[in-house]
């Protein structure tokens, strides 16, 4: 096998060989199939094998390294990269062999170029070390478009650097300028950067419009059709690829040709031309980029349409008149001409082929091949000879054709006696003359052409004239007396013999036969008609008529005559009668099957046929409405559709094209197309069909449409998404299918409402469901499918719920209004199923984004009921990126206008300025409830809201650059507005907030704590929690001891602490908490107030008193102290005791 070779031994075999032997080009060829499927080595010897070639003569060997070359750069499936380096390495070698005297070698290097060209421009555009190669490359750019004006230039290099020319052109033109839009394989100025050293953008870009300009010329002014066609051909890829440039260009050129340049030249080369013009034309008139320019391409065609029409009406009178010509001219210039040599040599060898053919014997050739001599022999002659040789034919026909004499006959009566003279004389002569007529010119009756005036031909009235007007009366009598004797030769009893009665495998055998002959009949005619085109009056083909006939020689079989008028039909036994009926069809079904078979063949080929045999059967079941008749429509439907599924392929359009023509489609084929759409590798086929039935046959528009609508809610979800993307084309532009998926898409909406048991009552004597609000649908109107079930499990499972609503997101793209479907059914529905919604909704709001204007609209006007899923809209719109100032806004009219949730907030809430973020604040804070989620969500806020302190705790930093560092809230502005709200927010809550804020260990540290603590203690107000978030700090950070029992019990102190009792104890507890560190300032406190805090902390005593005697001071004072502190030596252990809850 080719793709087992060896490519180096294969090489040195070929080199070993003599060169240019026929043995050295079978091993390349070989190599060549082998490099072809493996092309892994081209480059490598390519690479080795072009450095030979340049400058050596021309050779086998040459020849084959420069297709390999092309091959490999143009058409292989290399890598991009790889193509890119080998057209770079073999550049030097192509530029040299542009100048090759041997015209191939330049036409194969130019076609490499068409690929080198744009393969190292885009390399270049990122290289810029490369200048050499640049210039290379330029001259040999301008050596190629030499090619195009170049008289001396072969054909074949002209037609490859036109195709160049085309290709610079494309290459020096902008393409798309978003470099994440770009294709790599299409090469272009918006790759080249401005700066480039040594590429001119702007002077390349001038060149491409000359080119162009050059090019159009070209089509104006060339007579080349080939060049022409290669033009044309390759101008819908240049407005394809740059529709924004040259497109009114291109469009202009096209419209205002015409083909004055291609004077002289056969019409059929000319005719070409247009076609390829016409077809460009009506190419782009249908291309968006084209739009723009559709009334003036429609003129265009409509100008250029008459023309032809007057120029293929010239060429026809042109032929007519030449054919004139010659069947006018006189035999006697042919003969008049002095015989040549040639002449004499031809006319030898006709006499010779004569003989030959007078002793052949005809009769051992194959008819077909008779009929197709006799055929070509008469294509020989012109449409007016064979006219000419007819009209002859006929007229001396009539005038030779003998009289028509009666048979002989024993004359009675006086006419015998009764001799004839002259006329009677002159009728041997005539008769000899007519019988020798016809002698010298036998003729088939079966070649005899019968027109009218043969029809009309009269023998009575020829004898008459023949023989005179003085014979009148004897001839009438002899015509009287022949006329009786031949009217009594005609036989009127005559009654063919009946057919021979044949057996069943005979029948079978003959009909066979039949069928077999009527089929490559058929063939045979089918292309005999192609060759003499379609003029024909009939306007069917042969097959066509063939396939009729043999259909109905299927079909319509005649039933037994069970209606007879004779006593013996009368008299049969019934069973007879059945007998003869099963005979009759079982022989029926056997033909039918045969046909069946002959069709499941070939389906694709011979489908024609097939409906051919549906119409006539469905015809023939309606024309033998009887009791009798069995209709074979459906059951022959079924089989052909059951034995064509077994092989169907998923690309197979033959199936839906017989399902559309035949002209009945039965509920069980529906239930077969709609399996066909859950099997994966058939799925097209079925969905093909359906579409169809809906485009074009109304009369199954309606089931076709049910099946498609159904399909949408499979659980498959390939299956369910081809069935969507069927059904989303037809919204909202093509009706009535519109209003049908529209419909069925706000049933499946409504499934998922809550349906409350009815309970009936009766309003104005009219039962009413009682449970049912305004607008819902009673139980009996839910729409049902299949692939549903009648209840929607709860808690609702998502593939359940995308089963219902995958239709209707996927139309919301198109059709926005369908949210407000959404949303007003949202609010009717159970919580599991409006949780599910809420996660299902996420691709379409994403694909509708946050600047959607329905959406906005519906975010600010949405029904009671729908907050919930208003809000996953809301942080849909924030997840992934800043909220836009106009859903800022609008969320913060919404928090203005109606008393929304508070986690409406959330999401902008780090979009606001400062004031409005302690407005806004504690409303978000209140919903923490104590569960995980609430409180990530609060954490998320802070974290949005409060900037990081530095380490040194000097500057302001912010850790979202979003937002500006005045409009966020300090650690400790935070805090203090916690403490300050606490009666908004709720104590419970507020407790839940601070205890997060310590968590935040990163952001409150014990500086930042410190802080707090010293702003809030300066308030003339302190808040019910102060002193708990103070139990709290000390806690968390034990270098704040020092500073709370320093200074800012002895504040509370001063402040008078105990005459709030919440704000006392949390006083006596932390003094608990930090003791012996506040026994200072506990000492400040006055008698009744230490004696009251001794009470309520009994284990403070002992310290307190061991810390009195210690200290130096009054004694009197220390007696004070002593009287209520007592002795009761009991030692004091300070206790860090646990924060209340």
């Amino acid at each position: 096998m080719a793709g087992t070779v060896d490519p180096l031994q294969a090489l040195s075999a070929a080199l070993a060989v003599p060169p240019d032997s026929k043995e050295q080009a079978d091993l390349l060829a070989t190599l060549r199939e082998s490099l072809e499927s493996y092309p892994g080595p081209i480059p490598i010897l390519c690479k080795t094998l072009i450095k030979t070639v340049s400058g050596a003569g021309d050779s086998l060997l040459k020849r084959w390294v420069l297709e390999l070359l092309q091959f490999a750069i143009c058409r292989s499936t290399l890598s991009l990269e790889v193509r890119t380096d080998l057209a770079s390495q073999s550049l030097e070698t192509l530029s040299a062999l542009l100048y090759d005297s041997n015209q191939y070698t330049v036409k194969l290097v130019t076609q490499c170029f068409a690929t080198v060209y744009p393969l190292l421009f885009r390399m270049l555009c990122t290289n810029r070390h490369l200048r050499q190669q640049w210039d290379i490359l330029s001259q040999c750019k301008t050596r190629i478009l030499e090619f195009v004006w170049s008289p001396n230039a072969s054909s074949g290099v002209k037609f490859a650097a036109v195709k160049f020319m085309q290709r610079v052109v494309l290459v020096q033109t902008r393409g798309i300028a978003d470099p994440r839009l770009q294709n790599k394989n299409d090469p272009n100025l918006a790759m080249c950067p401005g700066d480039h050293p040594f590429i001119p953008v702007a002077a390349l870009e001038s060149e491409a419009f000359k080119l162009l300009e050059g090019i159009i010329t070209l089509l104006y002014t060339s007579q080349n059709p080939d060049i022409l066609s290669a033009i044309l051909n390759s101008w819908a890829s240049l407005v394809k690829l740059r529709p924004g440039q040259l497109v009114q260009i291109v469009v202009s050129a096209l419209t205002n040709w015409t083909p004055n340049a291609l004077t002289g030249l056969p019409a059929s080369s000319v005719k070409s031309v247009e076609k390829a013009v016409r077809i460009l034309m009506i190419h782009l008139s249908r291309s968006p980029p084209c739009a723009q320019y559709a009334s003036q391409i429609s003129e265009a065609l409509a100008v250029q349409g008459a023309r032809m029409d007057r120029a293929s009406a010239d060429e026809k009178a042109r032929k007519a008149a030449l054919a004139e010509a010659n069947r006018k001219r006189p035999p006697s210039i042919s003969q008049e001409a002095p015989p040549d040599a040639k002449r004499m040599k031809t006319e030898h060898d006709a006499a010779t082929s004569a003989a030959f053919l007078a002793n052949f014997d005809f009769t051992s050739l194959p008819s077909t091949l008779i009929t197709d001599l006799i055929v070509a022999n008469l294509e020989a002659f012109a449409e007016s000879d064979l006219v000419a040789l007819a009209q002859t034919y006929r007229q001396s026909r009539v005038a030779t054709a003998p009289a028509s004499t009666p048979p002989p006959s024993v004359p009675t009566g006086p006419a015998a006696a009764k001799p004839t003279a002259a006329p009677a004389a002159e009728a041997p002569q005539s008769t000899a003359e007519s019988i020798k007529a016809v002698k010298e010119e036998p003729m088939d009756p079966l070649q005899m052409d019968i027109d009218e005036e043969e029809m009309e031909y009269e023998p009575d009235k020829l004898n008459m004239e023949l023989s005179g007007a003085d014979q009148e009366g004897r001839e009438d009598e002899e015509m009287e007396v022949s006329g009786t004797e031949e009217i009594d030769l005609q036989l009127a009893d005559f009654k063919l013999p009946s057919p021979k009665d044949l057996s069943e495998d005979e029948r079978d055998s003959l009909i066979q036969v039949s069928l077999t002959r009527i089929r490559e009949g058929a063939l045979d005619l089918g292309v005999n008609q192609e060759l003499a085109g379609s003029a024909d009056w009939t306007k069917s083909s042969a097959p066509e008529m063939w396939m009729l006939l043999l259909v109905r020689m299927v079909t319509r079989l005649a039933l037994p005559n069970s209606d007879s008028d004779s006593e013996d039909a009368a008299s049969k036994d019934d069973a007879e009668d059945a007998s003869q009926e099963l005979d009759l069809f079982s022989r029926q079904d056997r033909l039918r099957r045969r046909l069946c078979d002959y069709i499941m063949a070939d389906f694709s080929g011979r489908i024609r046929l097939a409906i051919t045999w549906m119409n006539e059967e469905w015809y023939n079941d309606q024309i033998r409405e009887s009791a009798d008749w069995r209709p074979n429509y459906d059951i022959w439907l079924n089989q052909i559709v059951a034995a064509y599924q077994t092989h169907m392929d998923a690309k197979d359009k033959a199936f839906a094209r017989f399902l559309l023509d035949i002209p009945s489609v039965p509920g069980d084929v529906l239930g077969l197309l709609r399996d066909l759409c859950l099997e994966p590798d058939r799925m097209q086929a079925g969905f093909t069909s359906l579409r169809e039935f809906v485009l074009q046959r109304p009369a199954l528009r309606t089931d076709a449409m049910n099946v498609l609508l159904e399909l949408t809610t499979h659980p498959e979800k390939v299956t369910r998404g081809a069935a969507i993307i069927t059904v989303k084309r037809w919204v909202p532009d093509v009706q009535p299918m519109d209003g049908m998926v529209r419909e069925f898409a706000v049933q499946m909406l409504r499934r998922l409402q809550i349906r409350r048991k009815p309970v009936e009552v009766h309003v104005n004597g009219e039962p009413r469901d009682e449970n049912m609000e305004d607008g819902q649908l009673p139980p009996e109107d839910i729409l049902h499918t299949p692939y549903l079930p009648e209840e929607i499990e709860l808690p609702a499972k998502k593939s359940q719920i995308l089963q219902h609503l995958e239709l209707m997101f996927a139309l919301t793209v198109k059709v926005p209004e369908f949210l407000d479907e959404i949303f007003a059914a949202y609010g009717q529905m159970e919580v599991t199923v409006q949780e599910t919604i809420q996660d299902l909704i996420t691709p379409l709001i994403q694909s509708l984004g946050s600047t959607h204007g329905k959406l906005l609209t519906l975010m600010r006007t949405f029904p009671p009921g729908a907050e919930t899923l208003a809000l996953r809209v809301l942080n849909i719109f924030t997840e992934r990126g800043r909220p836009s100032p106009q859903l800022v806004s609008l969320v913060k009219g919404l928090i203005t206008e109606r008393d929304l949730d508070a986690r409406f907030l959330i999401p902008i809430i780090a979009e606001m300025d400062k004031a409005d973020i302690v407005r806004h604040l504690p409303r978000i804070v209140s919903i923490l409830n104590g569960t995980p989620d609430m409180k990530n969500l609060v954490r998320s806020v802070f974290g949005a809201i409060v900037t990081t302190p530095p380490e040194t705790f000097g500057t302001v930093t912010s850790n979202l650059p979003r937002v500006r560092q005045s409009e966020l809230l300090t650690p400790a502005e935070l805090m203090v507005l916690l403490h300050e709200s606490e009666k908004e927010i709720g104590l419970k809550s507020a407790i839940e907030a601070i205890g997060i804020c310590f968590s935040m260990t990163d952001v409150f540290r014990s500086e930042i704590l410190a802080v707090v603590m010293q702003q809030i203690v300066d308030q003339p107000i302190l808040p019910t929690l102060f002193l708990r978030t103070v139990i709290q700090a000390v806690t968390t950070y034990k270098s704040l001891v020092g500073f709370v029992s320093t200074t800012l019990l002895s504040r509370l102190i001063t402040k008078k602490i105990w005459t709030n009792g919440p704000l006392w104890e949390g006083f006596i507890r932390c003094a608990k908490i930090i003791a012996p560190a506040s026994f200072g300032a506990l000492l400040q406190l006055p008698k009744d107030q230490l004696r009251d805090l001794v009470e309520r902390q009994p284990s403070l005593k002992s310290g307190l008193r061991e810390y009195v005697m210690k200290k130096a001071g009054n004694k009197a004072q220390k007696a004070g102290y002593l009287d209520f502190l007592g002795d009761d030596g009991t030692p004091q252990t300070p206790v860090m005791a646990e924060l209340p809850a």
